[in-house]
């Protein structure tokens, strides 16, 4: 019998009928040979005319067996069955139920050689000889079991069933001599790049163009994609290994460039398309809030789609980022069922993820894993790179940068979309990217006029930026800085802008440069209105990289500058970007510009405290800190304004004793605040016991008294 393998794998390119797994019920005699009949004819239609390019000569043998099939249906069809009083033996039923199964099974292995890729083929030849063989094995044991002598056979249906009979017995496991050269030569080249001797033109043409087919960069690209989605599909359990099968799309991926070149006139004409709304439907971001996300795959803490789940000591899910920030606030409890918990320890829920995955893959919906530091788990491509991989991505990067420097436009715009793929799965990819002189090259690109190579080149720039060594490169490199800007704010497309600020935002994680970013003409003027007007993530972008700008002492008065306060105290009111916007006011009005310029707008007070009441529990640490340093900084008025804000004693006692550490410090230090103004004395008499049950210190990172939002990473795009 096909192993399940190959069924659970064609189920997900396409779903076969439950007639593949289920014999027939409720049929008559007549209708069950009728049926038998029909499918085995549709079979050799199918693929009789239409030679496999591996696994010929099994397919051949099967498609043969399936012929005489139909040539012993239809003969006892014509005569009404041709058995006592037209009735079948229970074993002439079952033989033929059991029939029914083979064929479809067939049909299942013949589709799944048919629509697999011609490299997952021939890595996959000894198996799938093996599932023929299986399959032969069971016809031969149907064969033997028929009740040859129920049936009045013509004398030369009867010779040629005897003789499959005998063909069937003797046959043995079949794999194709010249199938299995093709794949040991596919092994010999993976070898060579794991050696670092790269293959020359002439042997990769002769193999990938006259051995296997793959005539143009369309067959190169559906080679790729194939091969991905099996490491997707079968992640951590397939053969050969993910990290094996990384090295071969590498390969390929290298040879599509080498030997088809870089003009993509098609693919570039199809992503635009992608981009303009049909007319007469509704449009994509409409489409989305109609689909459900299943219960099961939202994390119970941020009701959000999990990205990474994790299992633990409780057997609950969460997804990584949230039950990590729940254990940093000192929680030592489920969040769902309050149990205590036996340990920290975080278990990949690597089942719970194949789920999302597919269901991501199925509805559409881009899946974009959290970016991992630890070289174990670096990204959703987690199987680490082989030597081979690495070659081969280092030679196509390459001459993608050729590309860059010398080719045509569209030699540019594909080569900078391909460096923003390559970019997407690995530190090692970014780092010899970088080091092999794209930087310069896609500064260059981000001025285009072309929309679709600016958005390639800066979401380039943006997935070399998470490389921390890539920062100083991009920083140093003369009117980089000043063209991701300029993309900014007058980007071509909205996915431009937006990768543009989260560029700024992985960029001014390093101290150093928050001065230079906030100090570029424009940039936290067009942060600022991303932050107003932009989409959902276009805020998240802006908000996070205010933040970051926020950070830095000196930067106060150029934020102000720009209009960035008011941007932030609007964003209190967005449960999306609120956490960080709270947080940003919280360290600017450390100082007393920053305190008059946040105390001057109307709604800041009101908008922190909302947060105190309806935030998330960061959320509240944050905007409880910000009403504190405004009290510090502002003077009598600012205090005043504060003090008076309706049901504040209530919201201060509630952190108290349900707030974070640092939540319950901060809640403590503004009761003391209270406390010393002899009006509002009566009000908080009890609140300045809850400092010492908040406690002095507080866990976790923190800058200037305020929460970094640790859980935020940069995307890869």
């Amino acid at each position: 019998m096909a192993s399940a393998a190959i069924f659970s794998s064609l189920r997900r390119r396409r779903s076969p009928s439950l007639e593949a797994f289920l014999a027939p019920v409720d049929l008559t005699d007549v209708a069950l040979v009728q049926t038998l009949a029909t499918v085995s004819n549709e079979l050799i239609v199918c693929f009789s005319g239409k030679s496999m390019f591996f696994q010929r000569e099994n397919s051949r043998s099967l498609i043969r067996k399936i012929k005489f099939f139909v040539i012993l249906l239809e003969y006892l069809r014509d005569c009404g069955l041709g058995c006592c009083n037209n009735k079948l033996s229970s074993t002439g039923n079952v033989c033929f139920k059991e029939l029914y199964l083979l064929l479809y099974r067939s049909k299942i292995l013949l589709d799944y050689c048919k629509q697999s890729s011609k490299l997952w083929l021939l890595l996959q030849n000894q198996s799938i000889s093996g599932h023929f063989h299986d399959l032969n094995q069971e016809i031969s044991t149907l064969l033997d079991v028929f009740p040859l002598n129920d049936f009045s056979l013509s004398e030369d249906v009867r010779e040629q069933f005897e003789l499959m009979r005998k063909q069937a017995r003797k046959a043995k496991l079949y794999i194709d001599k010249s199938d299995e050269a093709f794949r040991v030569k596919l092994f010999s080249i993976l070898d060579g790049f794991e050696n670092g001797v790269i293959p020359n033109l002439v042997e990769l043409r002769l193999f990938f163009v006259d051995c296997l087919g793959v005539r143009d960069g369309k067959n190169c690209r559906a080679e790729i994609e194939f091969l991905e989605e099996q490491i997707v599909n079968h992640e951590g359990d397939i053969e050969p290994t993910a990290s094996v099968l990384y090295g071969i799309v590498a390969i390929t991926r290298y040879c599509r460039f080498l030997l088809f070149g870089f003009e993509e006139n098609e693919d570039e004409l199809n992503f635009r398309n992608q981009k303009k709304p049909r007319k007469g439907l509704i449009t994509q971001e409409i489409a989305d809030t109609f689909i459900t996300v299943p219960k099961d795959f939202c994390c119970p803490i941020s009701l959000d789609l999990m990205r990474d789940p994790v299992i633990i000591s409780t057997g609950q899910t969460y997804d990584r980022s949230s039950i990590a920030r729940w254990l940093e606030e000192g929680h030592c409890s489920c969040p769902k069922t309050g149990q205590m918990l036996v340990n920290t320890r975080l278990v990949p829920n690597r089942a719970l993820k194949n789920l999302i995955v597919q269901w991501c893959t199925a509805h559409g919906i881009p899946y974009e894993p959290p970016e991992s530091t630890d070289s174990s788990l670096e990204g959703f491509y987690s199987a680490l790179p082989t030597k081979a991989a690495v070659e081969a991505n280092r030679a196509t990067a390459t001459l993608l940068i050729q590309q860059l420097a010398d080719g045509s436009q569209d030699a540019k715009t594909a080569a900078a979309r391909e460096i923003r793929l390559l970019a997407k799965t690995g530190k090692e990819n970014r780092a010899f990217i970088a080091e092999a002189g794209a930087i310069p090259h896609l500064r260059n690109l981000l001025s285009s006029s072309n929309p679709v190579a600016q958005e390639n080149s800066v979401t380039a720039m943006l997935n070399l930026s998470i490389y921390d060594k890539n920062k100083s490169q991009i920083m140093d490199e003369k009117g980089c800085l000043g063209s991701i800007v300029d993309v900014l704010r007058f980007g071509l497309t909205t996915e431009a802008r937006e990768n543009a600020a989260a560029t700024l935002f992985s960029l001014s994680a390093v101290h150093d440069y928050k001065k230079r970013i906030a100090d570029e003409g424009g940039a936290v003027e067009a942060l600022s209105g991303l932050l107003r007007a932009g989409t959902m993530r276009g805020k998240k972008d802006a908000v996070t990289a205010l933040f970051n700008l926020s950070t830095h002492t000196e930067n106060c008065a150029s934020l102000i500058e720009a209009g960035a306060i008011t941007a932030l105290v609007g964003a209190l009111g967005n449960e999306g970007v609120s956490e960080e916007a709270a947080g940003a006011l919280a360290l600017i009005v450390r100082q007393p510009t920053g305190a008059a310029a946040v105390g001057g707008e109307e709604m800041a007070v009101a908008g922190l405290i909302g947060m105190m009441r309806c935030g998330s529990p960061r959320g509240k640490e944050n905007a409880v800190a910000a009403l504190l340093e405004l009290c510090r900084s502002g003077g009598a008025a600012a205090t005043e304004r504060v003090l008076r804000a309706p049901a504040l004693a209530g919201l201060i006692q509630s952190l108290l004793f349900t707030g974070t550490k640092r939540a319950r410090r901060k809640a403590a230090s503004l009761a003391r605040v209270f406390q010393r103004c002899e009006n509002y004395a009566i009000h908080f008499g009890g609140l300045g016991a809850g400092y010492a049950f908040a406690g002095n210190s507080a866990s976790g990172r923190v800058v200037g008294d305020v929460s970094v939002p640790v859980s935020i990473s940069v995307p890869v795009l």
